[in-house]
């Protein structure tokens, strides 16, 4: 009978919350601060300098810059912090729903010059959509938001930005290291070993550690994991022991010493021939097509990762700061991070499940974090070495990272009565979607599952919640006499026990 208020709560923020350490405003010594700033680093490293790689992948005669992505990771989340009066604790790095735009800039440019102002415009149109919706929810309140994303359209949602990411995780837990040409099966098993280590030493600082320990446990991990694949990697220089391999020092022979900021790179090859000036009307235009829809969708991520994080400091971040502040600090703070890495930015799912496992909330911790990123783009070695941790460190620590993301999302249904066959639909669309990868694509754009599962979630909760105006209320008339026919029952139930 206790917990049965606990399904009635009208709203995720009445579910029991996490116990933080740190709250928002609090502030750290400073040597705890600068390791929870590496934490945080560390966390948001691999995902935020993979965009650019990636982008050089499909395209090897442009050569964009992880160091210049993490630099403008380091500022946009300045921005954020300036336009949320430091009252939000939100780290923004490169946005993966932005690659096929990102791409488009490239593919319809008319040179690699033009490519890269490509990316400038296009992260300014996403800019634009943030700032208009900004305007109107500034004017219109969020309330509208309440009503179409509740939690029981916003938790499995949460939960599903975790669980499809889970691929990512044992992906690169169990990803073999290419040597001379192929991925060899010893060299996977013993990637698995190195996360699993990785994982548990994680595990056991977060659950039996005291005090510091405790609250660093990704850093002593990722360190434990780093570690053992260094010693398999030394042995992987004797004979025959190449598959032990799995770190690649050569990267220390072939450092970036400086970033290449992607407004530099117009500046500095500005050749762009007649005919091709032409037709950059036509590729501006394209430029929008790309941009433009994808701001939609990563508007949607960003309230659901707002109501996530909310859920986890006790606060309302679209209360206070506001949702208008929020969404004004995500847009110019892309715009921003563009403009010096090429990559619009977006909030960091790995940030705010680093947020919840150490129990540190603290802003000035994320502020810290974005001057360290700032500093460590022109530190050659440093970030050198960030880059020659191995996929599979990485992974042992995304396995928990991404599983509470997907556990804080549960926790929101929590608040939810899915005894309710209309709640029961909702959340099982958006879970199936979800789960089973639902993406649209329409040329460059793409809608990305966790995108499709809250529309359809959205629609669905619309569609189940349809009533006329008797018929509503009938059905508050009926759910009031169940409340009272409960309520005569727990009193008899109490008055028989007494007896």
């Amino acid at each position: 009978m206790k917990n049965r208020g606990l399904f009635r709560a009208k709203n995720f923020y009445e579910v029991k919350k996490m116990h933080m350490i740190y709250g928002v405003k609090d502030r750290p010594k400073i040597p705890q601060l600068l390791l929870f700033a590496l934490q945080q680093l560390l966390a948001i490293l691999a995902a935020t300098i993979t965009v650019p790689m990636v982008i050089n992948s499909n395209y090897p005669n442009v050569n964009m810059s992880p160091s210049a992505a993490l630099f403008g990771a380091g500022v946009g989340t300045l921005v954020y912090l300036l336009f949320t009066k430091f009252r939000s604790p939100v780290f923004l790095g490169s946005s993966f729903a932005f690659l096929g735009s990102m791409l488009a800039a490239f593919a319809g440019g008319v040179s690699v010059s033009l490519g890269y102002l490509g990316l400038i415009i296009g992260a300014a149109f996403a800019g634009i959509v943030y700032v208009i919706i900004a305007v109107i929810v500034r004017f219109a309140g969020v309330k509208w938001i309440d009503k179409i994303m509740p939690a029981v359209v916003i938790g499995p949602t949460v939960a599903i930005i975790g669980l499809s990411l889970a691929g990512n995780a044992v992906g690169q837990a169990v990803s073999g290291v290419n040597n001379g040409g192929y991925v060899m099966d010893v060299n996977a098993s013993l990637c698995l070993v190195c996360a699993l280590v990785t994982l548990a030493t994680t595990i056991v600082c977060s659950v039996y550690g005291k005090k510091l320990m405790k609250m660093i446990p990704f850093i002593i991990g990722i360190l434990a994991g780093y570690v053992v694949a260094a010693i398999f990697t030394g042995f992987s220089y004797i004979d025959g022991a190449e598959a032990m391999r799995i770190i690649d020092f050569t990267k220390f022979t072939k450092m970036q010493w400086y970033p290449d900021f992607a407004f530099l790179q117009p500046i500095l090859h500005p050749e762009i021939s007649a005919g091709e000036a032409g037709s950059v009307g036509a590729y501006i235009g394209t430029i929008a097509v790309a941009y433009i829809p994808v701001s939609f969708v990563v508007f949607a991520e960003h309230i659901a990762d707002h109501k996530n994080i909310s859920t986890i400091i006790e606060s309302d971040l679209l209360a206070d700061p506001g949702l208008s502040r929020t969404l004004l600090g995500d847009g110019v703070g892309s715009v921003a991070g563009a403009i010096f890495g090429g990559c619009p930015n977006t909030t960091y799912g790995e940030s705010v499940g680093c947020v919840a496992i150490s129990g540190n909330a603290s802003v000035i911790t994320i502020l810290v974090t974005a001057l360290m990123a700032i500093v460590a783009a022109f530190i050659a070695p440093f970030v050198t070495f960030l880059s020659t941790i191995p996929d599979c460190v990485m992974g042992g620590v995304c396995i928990a990272l991404y599983g509470f993301i997907a556990v804080s999302g549960l926790k929101m249904v929590q608040a939810v009565d899915l005894n309710d066959n209309k709640n029961l639909f909702v959340v099982s669309v958006i879970l199936i979607a979800g789960v089973g990868g639902m993406s649209l694509k329409f040329g460059p754009v793409v809608i990305t599952e966790v995108a499709c599962a809250l529309i359809l979630g959205i629609l669905t909760n619309l569609l189940v919640n349809i009533k006329k105006r008797g018929a509503k209320e009938e059905q508050i008339t009926i759910e009031e006499a169940v409340a009272e026919e409960k309520k005569s029952a727990e009193a008899n139930s109490a008055t028989e026990e007494e007896i």
